[in-house]
C-alpha cells in the first residue's frame, strides 16, 4: 500500500483560514483524499462539471478560457499552498467554460463536492472554513476586476511579480502576457523598460 503525504502543508491553511483547534483542522483535514497530476494534464476541462476542490501542495497550474476569436486567455495561476477550484461550476454543479492545466507535476489533497456537501452539514468548523475560503475567492476576484479597470499595465506586472514571482518560473510569457491583458510585444516592452532602471 502506498505511504499517504504529510498534511502538513494542508494543516498550516487550514489554521491560515480559519482560528480552530489542531483537533478540527485534523478532523477537516481527514476529509481531503491526495491526488498526482502529470504536467500537461488537466484538472478540469471546458464543458465538464467541476466535481473536485483541491488544496495544491506542490505544483504549478494555470486556468484559461477561450475570447470571441478562439484564443486562449489566461484567467489565473495557482502556486504551492493554494486552492485550485472553478468555483462557480463547482458550488451550482454546472458546466465550467475554464481549463485548469498542469503545468508542472503536481501534489493536490482534495475534496469531492459529494464529499463536501456531507462535511458541511456534519461539521460546523468545515462551514466556516468553506465560507472563509468562498469570501477569500470572491475577495480576490474583485481586487483582480478592479485591477484590469483601474491599473496600468505595468503596474498590473508589478503587482503579479510581488505577490507571484513563482509565475515567471513556471509559465511561457505569452501565458502571463494573456493574463494581464496585453499583447506579447507590450509585455517585452515593459519588462526591457523596467530592466533598464
Amino acid at each position: 500500500m502506498m505511504m499517504s503525504r504529510d498534511k502538513t502543508n494542508l494543516l498550516q491553511y487550514i489554521h491560515a483560514t480559519i482560528p480552530v483547534s489542531q483537533r478540527k483542522a485534523v478532523e477537516i483535514a481527514d476529509r481531503f483524499r491526495e491526488k498526482t497530476v502529470a504536467k500537461n494534464e488537466f484538472l478540469l476541462q471546458e464543458g465538464r462539471i467541476c466535481q473536485e476542490f483541491h488544496f495544491l501542495d506542490e505544483g504549478f497550474v494555470w486556468s484559461y478560457t477561450h475570447d470571441v476569436n478562439g484564443d486562449d486567455v489566461t484567467t489565473n495561476f495557482y502556486s504551492n499552498k493554494q486552492v485550485v477550484c472553478e468555483m462557480f461550476s463547482f458550488f451550482k454543479q454546472r458546466p465550467t467554460k475554464e481549463n485548469f492545466q498542469a503545468l508542472a507535476d503536481c501534489s493536490t489533497w482534495y475534496i469531492s463536492f459529494a464529499d463536501l456537501q456531507i462535511a458541511f452539514h456534519s461539521m460546523p468548523e468545515f462551514r466556516e472554513f468553506g465560507r472563509s475560503m468562498l469570501v477569500t475567492a470572491y475577495a480576490d476576484l474583485k481586487q483582480r476586476m478592479l485591477s484590469m479597470v483601474q491599473d496600468t499595465a505595468e503596474e498590473r506586472y508589478n503587482l503579479l511579480i510581488h505577490s507571484s514571482p513563482d509565475v515567471f518560473q513556471n509559465a511561457p510569457l505569452k501565458y502571463i502576457a494573456s493574463y494581464l491583458g496585453v499583447t506579447n510585444t507590450s509585455l517585452s516592452r515593459i519588462r526591457k523598460e523596467i530592466s533598464k532602471r
